[in-house]
C-alpha cells in the first residue's frame, strides 16, 4: 500500500445510487461515488450528483471541497448555503435539511463516523 494517494476518479471503479425514494422531494437525481479510502471510520472520496432535491439527515462529521457545480444546502432551520466550485464546508453530526443539485455537482469529501 502506498502512503500518497491522488484524490481522482482515473482508475476508480464508481458505484451509483440515488437517493431513497422516501427521502427525495423532486427530479431523479443519480448520485456517483468514486471511494478511495474506507479505513477505521474515515471515508474520502469523489461524489458526483445530477440535478434534484432529497433530504438530509447527518449521523456523521463530514469536510468537503465543491469542484465543480451548484447546489443548495438548506438547514431545517430555513439557513440557506449555496454551493459552488471553490466552496469548502463542514456539516457535523445532527445536520438534517435538503440537498438541492442545481447544476451538477462534484466534491471530494472525507467522512468520519
Amino acid at each position: 500500500m502506498t502512503l500518497i494517494q491522488r484524490v481522482t476518479r482515473i482508475g476508480t471503479v464508481p458505484e451509483t445510487s440515488q437517493p431513497a425514494p422516501e427521502k427525495l422531494i423532486s427530479g431523479t437525481p443519480v448520485h456517483t461515488t468514486w471511494s478511495l479510502e474506507e479505513s477505521d471510520g474515515l471515508y474520502c472520496g469523489l461524489w458526483q450528483s445530477t440535478p434534484g432535491k432529497w433530504r438530509v439527515s447527518y449521523s456523521e462529521w463530514e469536510y468537503f471541497h465543491i469542484l465543480s457545480g451548484y447546489s443548495i444546502l438548506t438547514a431545517e432551520d430555513g439557513t440557506v448555503t449555496q454551493l459552488h466550485a471553490g466552496d469548502s464546508l463542514i456539516l457535523r453530526p445532527g445536520f438534517q435539511g435538503i440537498w438541492e443539485v442545481v447544476e451538477t455537482t462534484l466534491k471530494d469529501y472525507v467522512i468520519r463516523t
